[in-house]
Formats: C-alpha cells, structure tokens, sequence
C-alpha cells in the first residue's frame, strides 16, 4: 500500500535541505504517516524505526541518559550502526514525553543524522501531559487523506493524471474526470480504503474498513477523554457526526442529544485537536485579511467524505445522479471541495473560510473565500445558471470584487456579466474536479 503522496516530495526536499531540523509529522490515525516515511526509508542506507507503543523500543528512552547515549542504545537494540545516510523515524512519539526531549539534542549534537518522528492523537497529548516540543529546533508536516490526484495516482490512472495536470483539461477527458471525481468522493481518501478499492473496484467490499475506522477512533477516546461523561459525549459526535458535517451547526443538542453547548464544544475541539473533525468558521470581511469570526455558527468537516458517505448511509445515492450537487443537499461538493483544500497545504492546517451576511432582513452565504494576489476571491459550488448565484452576487455589489469562481459540473468557461444591480465583474466557472487549480485558472485571467 505504497501510494505515492505530496509529502514524498516535500520528504526529498527536507532530505536535501542544508537547514534541515528534526521533521515531526501530524496527522490522524490511518491517514498514511507510517507508510509514507517506512517508504521514504529506503532511500536512506541505513534506516531505523521505533514504535513507541512498544515497551521494548518506549524504554529506550525513559532513562535519563544523554543523547548520545540514548543514539548508541538504539544502535545497539536494532542491531545495527550508522552507516551512511541514517534516517530514524520514531512512530507514535507522543507516547514518550523524553522522546520529545531528545530532539532538540539531535538537532544540536547530531546535525548529520536524519530524524522524522509522527503521531497521530499527538495534539491530544501535547495538550494532555504538556509536552512541549523544542521551539525552533524541529519543523511539521501535516498528512491528510489522499488528495484526488493521489488518488488517481493510487488507482494508475495515468491518462487521467495527465489530463489533470493540463488547463484547461482537454474536452476528451471531462467526463472521465468527472466519474473519476464521483468515486473519489464515495469512496474518499483514506489509504487502507483507496488500496482496497484499487485492487476490487466494489464499494461494498470496503464496508469492513470503514467500520474498522470509526471502531478505532472511538476506542481511542478512552485515551484522552478525561471523564466518563466526556467519553459518552465524544463518541456520541463520532457516530452522529456524519449526519451533520458540511453543514453549519449547533452546539447545543448537537446529533439530537441532551448535551449541553459547554459539553459539544469541549468533545468538537478535543476531536479537532485529534484531526477527525474540524470546525471552520466564516467570515464578515469582504477585503484582506480573511478573519474567521468564531462567534458565529461553524460549518463541521469530517476527516474524510468516504468515510461521512458510510457513516450516513447514503453510498447507494452516488448510483442515481449524474452531479454531485444533487447529493445531500449540495452539502458533499462542498465537503469534497473542502477537504482538497486541506491536503493542498501540509506545513500548517489551512481551515477553509466561507462568507456570511446575517441580516433580520435578508442573509447570504457564499461557500468559501479564496486569497488570491492581495484580493478575497468569492468561489461558489453550485449547479444550474449563473443567474442564480444570489450570495455571490450580494459579495460582489458590497465588496466590488470583480472576479469571481463557480464550481460545477461543466467545462471551464469565463463570462463577462453583471450583478442584478449592476455591479459588473468576470465568472469563472471550473469543472469541480479541478478545485485545487482554482489559482491556475485566476492565473488565466490576467
């Protein structure tokens, strides 16, 4: 289940920087973190990994030796020495609060030694037992699900990848995108679940997977959950949470429970800090910078759309239409086009951002903004004409932006069109396979 990600390359580029630092890669369980450096390893003559959750390789680092010694115990239990280049990749760090120590000695003693440690409910335990990584001698990586040219990469579809990487994207490969697209939304971009579709092609031989999934990540809140009661309330929005995401929600009684707002927010965030869900909050501006307003209702990202599709029992739904935005309410193009946005970023976690006006009178909703060269960019996932872009419209007349992005199902276009009180501005409609060239195609426009 080697698959080949974006973050092999930034891997390589890490390897040959002459600044490099102790790597430490986040990101939630079975996203692929382990995988992607033990394949990253065999680049490296000498490669070494420890698993944390291991007592025989955890007790390698619970004595109070210095680092060197700590080096040469690893060495010495691995059976091996440094010989060339030598990456060691220690998995599950989070489990060793003296791991974490230790890496600002490898940055400072050992500056030839390659490090790449990973988590996965790291944040948890950052915040849990205070640990506190090294400022200014480590630097991060994020892994998400598989990105939908990682996924056509996953499934050899090289035809398919080629057509991606031109724009626009050839009239002959559209549809093919667009079918390519639809699966990749049904099935998502979790490794284990994309492998297992590559080799069948059958979306109920996956069913297995998925269940193993959400069984795991609700094991896992008994782990840092504080209470019995915040266990309840946590697993609760792990089950119901589907049902809600790619929608704006509320707190209180959230997934029809008796729990309170203070309750949903505390288990929200702690499963945001275990990178399962995330809150993205809107925006009231309509010029530079982009501002989340954390006052207002947030819309829910789950971790992954395949996974969301399971979870609420709507995979048979993809079998009848032709556009996605008849799915769900239009609530899944929206999710789908929200989670490539997410992978396109690994050194930080870049939450989308939409746009809300919320008047007695009248509201608009506009579904993400977009920075795009010192300006805030509108960008709409929709289906049907152009004139029914209302929120779209109400940015545009109080911001006087003069480009503007519709993502739906049809070829690239652009129109010169006006507003209905006039205000004049350019459309940029792109096929919503291609939402992560959206700069590419602004790039277009001048």
């Amino acid at each position: 289940m080697a698959f080949s990600r974006m973050l092999c390359k930034e891997l390589q580029e890490w390897k040959n920087s002459p600044f490099r630092k102790p790597l430490v890669i986040r990101g939630a369980r079975q996203v692929g973190k382990t995988t992607a450096i033990t394949e990253f390893g065999k680049e490296f003559d000498t490669f070494i990994y420890l698993n944390l959750e291991l007592a025989a390789d955890r007790r390698i680092f619970e004595s109070n030796l210095p680092a060197a010694s700590v080096l040469q115990r690893i060495y010495l239990e691995k059976g091996t020495q440094k010989q060339g280049d030598t990456l060691i990749f220690i998995d599950e760090i989070q489990n060793s609060p003296k791991a974490v120590e230790l890496m600002r000695y490898f940055y400072e003693d050992f500056p030839d030694l390659f490090v790449i440690s990973a988590g996965s409910l790291l944040e948890i335990m950052i915040d849990t037992h205070k640990i506190s990584f090294p400022v200014g001698r480590v630097e991060y990586r994020y892994l998400f699900p598989l990105s939908f040219l990682e996924y056509l990469g996953a499934l050899d579809e090289q035809k398919a990848i080629t057509a991606f990487s031109t724009l626009p994207v050839p009239d002959w490969a559209q549809d093919r995108l667009f079918e390519l697209f639809h699966q990749y939304t049904l099935t998502g971009g979790m490794p284990e679940t994309v492998d297992r579709y590559s080799k069948t092609r059958d979306i109920t031989s996956i069913s297995a997977v998925y269940q193993g999934l959400i069984s795991a990540y609700k094991d896992d809140v008994s782990k840092y959950a504080k209470t019995t009661t915040e266990v309840t309330v946590i697993r609760h929005i792990i089950e119901t949470a589907a049902t809600e995401a790619g929608g704006r929600i509320t707190f209180e009684r959230f997934g029809n429970s008796p729990y309170r707002s203070r309750e949903v927010g505390n288990a929200l965030r702690t499963l945001e800090r275990a990178m399962l869900m995330y809150l993205v909050y809107p925006s009231t501006n309509t010029m530079p910078p982009v501002i989340a307003d954390l006052k207002r209702k947030p819309r829910l990202q789950f971790i992954d759309t395949g996974l969301m599709n399971f979870c609420a029992n709507i995979q048979a739904q993809y079998f009848t239409v032709d556009d996605l935005n008849a799915l769900y309410r239009g609530k899944l193009t929206e999710h789908i086009v929200a989670q490539e946005f997410m992978a396109m970023e690994t050194t930080y976690i870049k939450k989308p951002v939409f746009w809300v006006r919320e008047l007695k009178q009248s509201s608009a909703e506009v579904d993400f903004l977009v920075p795009y060269r010192n300006k805030i960019i509108p960008v709409e996932v929709k289906s049907g004409k152009e004139g029914t872009l209302r929120s779209l419209h109400s940015f545009i007349d109080i911001s006087g932006c003069s480009l503007a992005v519709r993502l739906y199902r049809g070829p690239y276009t652009v129109s010169k069109t006006a507003t209905p009180k006039g205000t004049p501005y350019t459309l940029v409609n792109v096929p919503y396979f291609h939402c992560s060239k959206i700069a590419d195609y602004l790039n277009l426009q001048n």
